[in-house]
């Protein structure tokens, strides 16, 4: 059985793990001398796919990446994977085909240089001027606009810095798993070893790493406008661009590796769109209540006990009571302090003058069912005491 080449002390079990550790840290493929393996690679790749503790460490860093998002405003699209992903293939590993992990949590990641570049493609394509336009699109890009929101083109001068700014993309991953996909290679004879190229090669099968199809991606992409000197661009403008560079590149390029056949290929997902906006609404609608919360505990705090006790009778009266009639119980309930029920009581007269409802004097056969009026002698008793 093939073992992880690493010290004794940090045991055989890497079940907690994330998926990047285990395909690299604690790649279970090394003989007890340390020789790779080649007849388990296979297996070596299936035991990195699980995410442990059902993924809680991925929701809470896209969680994370969601506040500061509304925090600064940013523009977000929602998408999910139509076919399965794949990205970092070129980077050294044992197997031969690496990933890419976000470190140090050992997550797939799509980088945001990635996702910068196959949307800087998108635009070209969507210009007709440019030399990569591709497409009779209406959608408004010109190169100077290609060249305000993503920069000049690498290596080219002059140099200068677009204004979009694309964030790192954390994926979901349906069942908490990634996904072994297999290539199969017909011509090491010819790559390798210098033989004359020819179809009847024996396969090579070599496994590699996928986020399967219908994981979750979410875009976040902020403007810096200071970029953008005033021009067609100011106002919001440029998010049409964008959104329509996107769904472009959502239909036609595909994001990561091995998009010619067909890999990385996304769709637009509404329905996360309508989630995130409802869970945006509730959030703020929360936001809104602390902090109206926290005005009222700050004027309280200001007022004198009187006013406070007044100001918390108030608060807690039911509907479609009156604030003198919420005042009043609160008098009578015994919520003041001896010493304050005179001054109570002058302050709960001001109200009940103000709302019309003082009434020294009664015209009412039974005086004492006229409510206004024998609480008006409750009060002036109050005040003579």
């Amino acid at each position: 059985m093939s073992i992880a080449a690493v010290p004794a002390y940090l045991g055989k079990d890497f079940n907690s793990a994330p998926p990047g550790h285990r395909f690299t840290l604690y790649l279970e493929a090394w003989r007890d001398d340390f020789t790779l393996d080649k007849n388990n690679k296979a297996q070596a790749v299936k035991r990195a796919l699980p995410l442990p503790d059902a993924g809680k460490a991925l929701e809470a860093l896209r969680a994370r990446q969601l506040a500061l998002a509304d925090a600064l405003k940013a523009e977000i699209f929602d998408a999910t994977a139509t076919a399965p992903f794949a990205t970092g293939l070129g980077m050294e590993h044992p197997l031969e085909n690496g990933f890419a992990f976000l470190n140090p949590y050992g997550l797939p990641y799509l980088p945001g240089s990635g996702v910068k570049g196959v949307l800087r493609a998108a635009a070209r394509e969507l210009c007709p001027e440019s030399e990569g336009g591709k497409f009779d699109s209406d959608a408004g890009w010109t190169q100077d606009k290609v060249r305000a929101l993503f920069g000049g083109d690498p290596g080219k001068e002059p140099f200068s810095r677009g204004a979009l700014t694309f964030w790192d993309v954390i994926p979901t991953l349906p069942g908490n798993t990634m996904r072994v996909d297999v290539m199969t290679p017909h011509q090491p004879h010819y790559y390798q070893n210098g033989a004359t190229p020819h179809d009847s090669g024996q396969p090579n099968p070599i496994p590699f790493l996928t986020v399967p199809p219908g994981a979750e991606f979410r875009f976040i992409v902020t403007c810096e406008e200071k970029y953008l000197k005033g021009g067609p661009l100011q106002n919001g403008a440029w998010k049409v661009l964008l959104k329509a560079a996107f769904m472009h590149a959502y239909e036609w390029l595909g994001f990561g590796a091995k998009t010619a056949v067909g890999y990385g290929a996304m769709a637009r997902d509404s329905k996360a769109e309508s989630r995130r906006e409802a869970e945006r609404q509730e959030r703020q609608a929360e936001e809104r209540k602390g902090a109206e919360a926290a005005e009222r505990a700050a004027q309280l705090a200001a007022m004198s006990p009187v006013d406070r006790k007044i100001a918390e009778a108030i608060a807690a009266k039911q509907p479609g009571q009156s604030d003198d009639s919420a005042v009043f119980n609160a008098l009578k309930g015994g919520s003041f302090d001896a010493s304050e029920i005179r001054e109570a009581a002058a302050k709960l007269k001001a109200m009940m003058q103000s709302a019309r409802s003082w009434k020294e004097t009664t015209a009412a056969k039974k005086p004492e069912k006229d409510k206004e009026h024998q609480r008006t002698l409750q009060v002036m008793q109050w005040l003579k005491d």
